[in-house]
């Protein structure tokens, strides 16, 4: 009975562990957008936005489900990949009459393909981005530093142009429904929406369902799905840190109890490893949990770190760097962001990723020029 207590009161202290570390998560930053952020990237003024002008909001949990026929839905910026299949179904629902925003500063892969999203794969300044007359109302709208701009097709007619004339926004009738696609999804997030026209083209995007019509926000594609399951995904949310707490609160507790978690294992002899082993073991354990894109963040982020060494520049913060490779070296900074789109872009072939990563180290480490005449 003295036994049973303990293991109650030890499961006690583990979930309200658990329950602090969930509240007391940080919700300052949300890089992804989401609609239950108050943060100045998040989305969360899009959806009581909608609610106040006679929408029933709703946010896509758990399993995807797009909304009704009529409906309007709003993806930002998707931290796991949309599935075939996930991709197929929004499409359908497009055809069948719904509205779907998808703003996005690099793009989900199997989002681009079904909607034919091009893009130029180069970065430019996009603080202030022009209208044109389908957004009524809206002359200029004012996001982020930088974006990616959009290589449109006939049937897709721009609706934002940066300063050069090169489109960030655009909208397309697909089937009975409409795409609007959205290279800078600042422009509808709350610490922009009352920036220059942001919350009258917000509001032109609602107009283009019925009065009433349901509006979901794709949170699903924003955690941990059977799709991602890269450590990451849950560690660095708020009810994945809770998970964390929960498993340290139960080690603890076992620790102080004094219990085993398992048969005394003697210590093997250490071996000396080469550094290719080393090198081949890791790849092969970020290829076995599926961390994919955590890969390609790493090597990403190592050669903006090269370069910014190399060049003499801070690599963080991002957009800072970013804005002075362009002023320093537009021709390095413009062949670094393609070989960067190259390899989010691959597929799912290691042949793919191990050229756009070969890419990227000849970029952010050049031969010698000796070694260059050479070859």
């Amino acid at each position: 009975m003295r036994n049973l207590r303990g293991w109650v009161l030890a499961l006690l202290l583990a979930l309200v562990i658990a329950a602090f570390a969930y509240l007391g998560q940080p919700r300052q930053d949300s890089p992804e957008h989401s609609s239950n952020s108050d943060a100045a990237n998040g989305a969360s003024a899009a959806r009581l936005f909608a609610d106040a002008m006679g929408h029933p909001t709703s946010q896509i949990e758990g399993t995807f489900t797009p909304p009704s026929s009529n409906g309007l839905m709003f993806v930002f910026t998707p931290t796991s990949p949309y599935s075939t299949d996930d991709a197929n179904r929004t499409a359908n629902w497009v055809r069948q009459g719904g509205v779907l925003v998808y703003a996005s500063e690099q793009g989900d892969p199997e989002l681009d393909r079904v909607f034919a999203v091009t893009r130029f794969g180069s970065l430019l300044r996009s603080r202030v981005q022009y209208a044109n007359p389908a957004l009524d109302g809206v002359t200029t709208v004012a996001g982020g530093n930088l974006a990616e701009p959009f290589d449109v097709a006939a049937e897709q007619v721009a609706v934002l142009r940066s300063s050069g004339g090169l489109p960030l926004a655009y909208i397309q009738k697909f089937g009975s429904g409409k795409v609007v696609v959205l290279a800078d999804p600042l422009v509808m997030c709350n610490g922009y929406l009352d920036k220059a026209d942001n919350g009258r083209m917000l509001a032109d995007l609602l107009g283009l369902v019925d009065g009433g019509a349901a509006v979901a926000f794709d949170e699903y594609h924003h955690g941990l799905i059977l799709n991602d399951f890269a450590p990451q995904a849950w560690v660095a949310t708020p009810w994945g840190a809770a998970i964390l707490w929960f498993l340290v609160a139960v080690f603890i507790g076992l620790l102080l109890r004094g219990r085993r978690f398992g048969p005394l294992i003697p210590r093997p002899a250490e071996t000396v490893r080469a550094d290719a082993e080393w090198a081949v073991a890791v790849g092969e354990l970020l290829r076995r949990s599926g961390a994919r894109a955590l890969t390609l963040g790493m090597l990403a982020g190592a050669s903006e770190r090269a370069v910014a060494q190399r060049t003499g520049l801070p690599a963080q913060p991002r957009d800072r760097f970013w804005n002075a490779l362009y002023s320093r070296a537009p021709e390095l900074a413009a062949e670094l962001a393609e070989a960067e789109r190259v390899l989010y872009g691959t597929a799912d072939g290691d042949a793919d990723m191990l050229n756009a990563a070969q890419r990227l180290h000849r970029i952010a480490y050049p031969p010698a020029p000796e070694r260059r005449s050479r070859q």
